[in-house]
C-alpha cells in the first residue's frame, strides 16, 4: 500500500461523538475545507473509514 493520499475534511465536527472528533484531529485536520496529506497506510485508512462521512480523499 505504497503511495499518498489527500484527505479533506468536508463538514464540521458539530453534533460527532469525542471518538470522531479525535480521530478527525489525529489525521491533522482542523477545519472545514482542511487538507492534508498523509501515507496510504493502514492505519490511516481505518481513521479516515470511521469518519467517512467527514472527510473525502483523493489519490495522489
Amino acid at each position: 500500500m505504497a503511495g499518498k493520499i489527500r484527505i479533506i475534511q468536508k463538514r464540521g465536527l458539530s453534533g460527532c461523538t469525542q471518538r470522531q472528533i479525535d480521530t478527525v484531529r489525529g489525521l491533522g485536520l482542523r477545519k472545514i475545507r482542511h487538507a492534508v496529506e498523509q501515507n496510504k497506510t493502514p492505519a490511516v485508512l481505518g481513521m479516515v473509514k470511521t469518519v467517512s462521512h467527514l472527510v473525502t480523499i483523493e489519490e495522489i
